[in-house]
Formats: C-alpha cells, structure tokens, sequence
C-alpha cells in the first residue's frame, strides 16, 4: 500500500514486526530538516543524484530522490531509481552463507579448501598459520591484503579467471586470524562457496532466497537487464566536471559489490533484518530464520577504536568497532549498538545504519565514485536522537521479574530484607549481612520519606530489573537482579535516593 504525505513516500510493508514506534512521529519540520540534510550534502560533494530512506519497524518513515540519475536524460531520482550499492551487498552474501550452514550443507568452521579445492596447495606466510576457515572470510581475518580500490574493478571476472586465480595462490599481508582487515576477495571467494554448495550460481542463489521472497523485483547483478529509464547511471567528479564510469558487467565479483536496486526494494530488506530483533516467541516467517540474521552483528572480536568523523557533528565521539558477518558493528556513544556498512564503486557510493534496539534504519544511495553518504546518514540519527524521537523497543517484563519487583515492594515496606529470607540467594547475606542492610535501607527510607511504590518495573532481561519511584521527599531509584536458578531468588537488590 502506497501514500503520500507531502513530499515523502510512505509504504507499509505486510511483514510481521513487533510492536514499538517512535517515541513520537516525526513531525513535518523534522522531515524537512532531514531532507535538507541529505540534499545540501549532495549539492557539497557534488553527487548527480541521492535517494534516500528512513524505515521503522517495518514502516517506511521517508523515502526521497534528489537530483538527476543521468546527465542525458536529467531523470529525477525517485524511490524507483536503481542504484548499485556496491559493498553493502555483501550482507546478502553472508546472509547466504548462514542459511546454507542452517540447511546443514556447509559449517562455518570448515576449512574454506573442503569447498575451494584450489586452494588446498597454497603457501602460507608462516609455517604455524592456521589454515583459512569459512568463518575467517565472513570476518574479514583470513589474512588478506586490503583491496579497496582493486577489488571494486573485478567485478566482471569470469569464475573460469578467478578459480585459476585461486589455484595459483595469492599473497597473504599476514597469518590468518590475527585481526580483521578488509578483503573484497575473500568475499568474492564466498561467492564461489555458495555457488558449489548451493548447485546454484551465486546470484540465482541470491535471487531465489532473498529478492524474490522479499518481493524485491526490481533488485538484481545484471545491468545490462535494467530498464535503461530506471538507471541510475555512475559518474566522478573530476576537473571541475563529471565523468562517466564505465559500466561493469555482472560476473564472479558480484558476490562482493554487484547489486543493483532501488530504495523501495531496499527498504524491504533492512525492514525484513530489523525484524529479527528482538528474540521473541513469534513464528518465523521469514527467509532465514530470526536467531540467524541476529549473527550478523556478532563481532569477530578484533574490536577497533576511531573518532566518530567530525563533519557528522554532535559531541567527540571514540566508537568501539568490530566487524560481523557482512556488517561493522558499532558501538556509539549517542547511538549505541548499531550495524553498519558503506558502499564505494567507480561510479555510486551507499551507506546504511541500522539501530536493532531501536527498530531503525536509515541508508542513502548515490551515482558518484566512492561519494559514500555516511555523514548524512549518520547527521539524520543524531538529530533524531537529540529530538527525543528515537525510543527502544519495550523488553516484556516477564512473570520471574513481576515475581521479583513485588518481592522488592515487599522488603521496602518491612524495611528488612529478612522478611523475603525464603527468597535470597545464596549469596544475599554473604555478600552483605542482615544488620548492615537493615541500617543502610533504614537511611534511605529516612531520606525519600513513604513510597507509594505504584510505578512499573521496566525490564532490562527476563531476570533483571531497574525501577523508579516517586516517594514522599524525593525520588528513588531500585535494580533487582535474580538468580540463575529454578526457583526464584534475588541475587542482588539495591535502593538509592536520587540525588537533584
């Protein structure tokens, strides 16, 4: 179903997604500075054209072109613009990966040569290097070389080219597995993998598991079969003027950077991710089961430092990241936990940043070389963030914590802990005895005066607990947190007065 509001293009997708929403919908002055945003740093880096999109919880909040897709025809870009997005295709990729390993037809701890027998007879760069896994390409620490910019122009190589590549060796920059750098041809070399295992080619592979069940019909590896109208053709900025990239063709590199698809289908597959979080009783319903998308932001556990980039604004930020399975997962300081990843080709530049918690997400699409929209992007969380309009997802309180909390109330109306004896852990009163808590809760409850107690507890697992309560002289804040046993038993309990 499609509407209008305003300038911006709503869709609602017919997914299942839980239920949680913006704290409150943005409003048209919100909207607008969004647009802004992106379209003054277009006109800056001097893009051609801009497509951008902001989805939550399955809702398509924004979708807006800027620009013109070609020189020739000066087409507007538009939400049905096709883009290549470069190496944010390599989350279908790792996607893929997992749902073979789902299948039981591969494991990601199996040596990469079970699947590439080219490469059983290469030399390593030490005599004790481990051999590579499958694991070790999805995570970017088999060893490889970086290759920005020369994996981005091997997109057309044939498989015939690139497995006698594989069977002549290639040079290893350091021994496998001891940190994360990044490798177009390892991904390329996943690729293969899921062709030999899948008996499919890697894009039909792709196509049939993802685009297809997505509803993702104008999204594919061929450009040379896009309508030509609906191109989004690529250009560098050089001289003063642009310059038409040449096209590449769809071939063996594909499986690194060669989608193709506009912000519409796109839209669909980050609301299809988003809707993995959180672990939840639902039925699955999607094409790869929910636990599975999941794994793609678990970090390789090379964890890395670095500035948040300063043309994004807001205050000094050092990020902690790590790299998934087709995403960098970071760990912002305003933000917090999110994926991420960029897009850079001769000729389009992509970016996208997902907030699991959050269930958001916003990405941009562009036609000129390596114009990376990651500072838009990111412009457009941050002010959503500092305009309250981000809200997490609710955790359920489950029946342990609602058991827990009243337990709480009920130690705090006695002003003993020994009241609730039957239902301390062990540790309880080793960790801190009976008199000792009696005297330090007999000091707050002077302090916050009568607690009416009547405020909800607000989950933070189904075993931990943090609450909040409007008292007599003040405000008190309590945590609670249960034991790892069958019965339910508090481990640990605090009460604060909340200091102005």
């Amino acid at each position: 179903m499609l509407k209008r509001v305003g300038a911006v293009l709503a869709v609602l997708f017919l997914l299942p997604y839980p239920a949680s929403a913006f704290a409150q919908e943005p409003d048209a002055a919100m909207l607008t500075a969004i647009d802004r945003i992106f379209d003054e740093w277009r006109v800056e880096a001097h893009v051609p054209g801009l497509v951008y999109g902001i989805v939550k919880d399955g809702r398509v909040i924004a979708i807006k072109g800027h620009g013109i897709q070609d020189l020739e025809s000066r087409r507007p870009v538009d939400a049905d613009t096709r883009f290549r997005i470069a190496s944010m295709s390599k989350a279908f990729t790792a996607l893929a990966v997992l749902k073979l390993r789902d299948e039981g037809k591969l494991s990601l701890d199996a040596l990469a040569e079970t699947y590439v027998p080219e490469m059983r007879g290469w030399t390593y760069p030490t005599k004790d290097s481990p051999r590579i896994r499958v694991r070790d390409l999805l995570n970017h620490d088999a060893g490889f070389v970086t290759d920005d910019p020369w994996g981005d122009r091997q997109q057309p190589m044939s498989e015939a080219a690139f497995t006698a590549m594989l069977r002549a060796g290639v040079p290893f920059a350091r021994a496998p597995g001891l940190t994360m750098e990044y490798s177009n041809f390892g991904y390329a070399t996943l690729g293969l993998i899921i062709t030999r295992v899948s008996g499919k080619r890697y894009q039909d592979f792709i196509r049939d598991s993802f685009f297809m069940p997505l509803g993702m019909t104008s999204t594919s590896y061929d450009i040379s079969r896009s309508p030509v109208d609906r191109r989004a053709l690529g250009y560098r900025w050089q001289d003063e003027i642009w310059l038409r990239e040449p096209d590449m063709a769809d071939g063996v590199f594909g499986a690194m950077g060669g989608v193709e698809t506009t912000a519409k289908d796109y839209a669909r597959w980050i609301a299809f991710l988003l809707s993995a979080w959180p672990a939840r009783d639902d039925p699955d319903t999607g094409p790869v089961a929910r636990a599975t998308v999941r794994e793609i932001a678990e970090g390789s556990n090379f964890v890395q430092t670095a500035m948040r980039a300063p043309a994004i604004g807001g205050m000094p930020c050092r990020q902690a990241i790590a790299y998934g399975m087709g995403w960098r997962v970071v760990d912002d300081c305003d933000l917090g936990h999110a994926l991420v990843h960029a897009g850079g080709y001769p000729g389009y530049g992509s970016n996208v940043l997902l907030l699991p918690a959050n269930g958001l997400a916003i990405f941009a699409f562009t036609n000129k070389t390596y114009s990376g929209p990651s500072v838009p992007v990111f412009r457009t969380a941050l002010a959503l963030h500092a305009a309250n309009l981000l809200s997490p997802r609710v955790i359920p309180v489950s029946k342990a914590v609602a058991d827990g909390y009243a337990i709480a109330k009920t130690i705090w109306a006695a002003g003993d802990v020994a009241i609730a004896q039957d239902s301390l852990a062990m540790n309880f009163l080793l960790d801190h005895d009976l008199a000792h808590r009696k005297t330090e809760l007999a000091e707050v409850r002077t302090e916050v005066g009568l607690c009416p107690a009547t405020e909800p507890v607000v989950a933070e697992s189904a075993l931990a607990a943090t609450f909040i309560w409007t008292c007599e002289r003040g405000r008190l804040k309590g945590s609670l947190l249960l034991a790892p046993t069958q019965k339910l038993e508090l481990q640990a309990l605090g009460f604060e007065a909340v200091k102005p």
